[in-house]
């Protein structure tokens, strides 16, 4: 019986650990099924408002 594919390589790790840093990454969650979440440092961000929307006067 062959060994299979792996899901994530070791590569692809240390490549999202780089840019998680780069990016000011609070940590770096790597998961068994190849899921990486980047947890980043810092308030949430706004969704962008439509400018195209008229400013509503009350």
């Amino acid at each position: 019986m062959s060994r299979r594919a792996a899901i994530i390589t070791q590569a692809d790790v240390a490549r999202a650990i780089r840019a998680a840093k780069q990016a000011g990454a609070a940590t770096v969650e790597v998961r068994p099924d190849g899921t990486i979440i980047v947890r980043i440092k810092g308030p949430p961000i706004a969704p962008d408002l439509d400018d195209d929307l008229p400013p509503v006067i009350l």
